[in-house]
C-alpha cells in the first residue's frame, strides 16, 4: 500500500486508493480498480501503469483478466506469482457473483434467462465446454454439471453422464448448454447430433431435454426457440 508520503507526490489520478475512499469504486477506472488490488508497482513503475500494461495486452482491455494465464500474467514486469494469482481469483470472483445475482431470473422456458445466466462463465472459455443444467417439478434451476471440455462430438458425448447427474439431482427436465470459442453460435450438425440423441434418451427415462443452448460472445443460439425442440 501506498504511504502518506508517496501519495502525497502523485497526481490525483494515480491515487486509486484515496479516490475509493473519498467517491466510491464506481468511479475508478479499469486500471485503477486493477492497481487497487496490485497495492504496489514495481521499480520506475506505479501499480496504475502496471494495471495499463495488463489491460493493453493485445488490446484486450479488463477481459484479459479471464484470458491471461497465471504464466502470461507473471511475464509481465512487476507481476509475480503473488500479485497474478490476486488478479485471477478477482475475476473468477467476478463471474460467480454475476451468476448468483441472476440465479433468480432463470427460467426454464425462457432461454434469453438462461443465457444470461451462464454467458460470464463460458464465453471467455477456450474450448468447448458441455454443461446439463437441471430443473425440477417447479421448473426452479436446481443445479448443473461439467459433463465434457474439448469438442461437442455424438459418438464422445455421454447420455448416462448426461442422465446420471440428472437422476442424482431428481430432476425433471434438463438442458444442454455450451459454448462456441469462435464467438459464433450458430449450430454444427455435431450439435443437432448431440441434441437428437439426447432428446430421444430422455423420452426413454420420463426427462425431458427442454432445450438446447449454444452461447457465443453475448450472444446465443436455442433449438427450442429455433423451433427445433418441441414445446410441450
Amino acid at each position: 500500500m501506498y504511504n502518506n508520503s508517496m501519495m502525497k507526490n502523485l497526481p490525483e489520478t494515480e491515487k486509486p486508493y484515496e479516490k475509493c475512499c473519498k467517491y466510491g469504486a464506481e468511479v475508478l477506472s479499469d486500471a485503477e480498480l486493477i492497481a487497487v488490488i496490485l497495492r504496489t508497482g514495481t521499480r520506475g513503475i506505479s501499480a496504475v501503469a502496471l494495471a495499463r500494461e495488463i489491460l493493453n495486452r493485445e488490446g484486450g482491455g479488463i477481459l484479459n483478466l479471464y484470458r491471461m494465464t497465471l504464466h502470461e500474467l507473471t511475464d509481465i514486469p512487476g507481476i509475480g506469482r503473488v500479485k497474478a494469482v490476486q488478479l485471477k481469483c478477482m475475476a473468477e470472483l467476478s463471474k460467480r457473483l454475476t451468476k448468483t445475482t441472476r440465479q433468480h431470473r432463470v427460467k426454464l422456458t425462457d432461454a434469453a434467462s438462461v443465457a444470461d445466466y451462464y454467458m460470464e462463465q463460458l464465453r471467455h472459455e477456450t474450448k468447448e465446454k458441455l454443461l446439463v443444467c437441471m430443473f425440477d417439478a417447479k421448473c426452479s434451476l436446481i443445479g448443473d454439471e461439467v459433463i465434457s471440455v474439448g469438442t461437442v462430438n455424438a459418438s464422445l458425448t455421454s447420455p448416462r453422464e448426461v442422465f446420471l447427474a440428472a437422476m442424482n439431482h431428481k430432476a425433471v427436465q434438463i438442458i444442454l448448454l455450451h459454448n462456441h470459442p469462435s464467438g459464433q453460435p450458430a449450430p454444427s450438425k455435431q450439435d443437432e447430433m448431440v441434441t437428437e440423441r439426447i432428446c430421444l434418451c430422455g423420452e426413454l427415462l420420463g426427462i425431458r431435454l427442454s432445450d438446447h443452448i449454444i452461447i457465443g460472445d453475448n450472444m446465443y443460439y436455442s433449438f427450442r426457440e429455433e423451433g427445433l425442440i418441441k414445446q410441450v
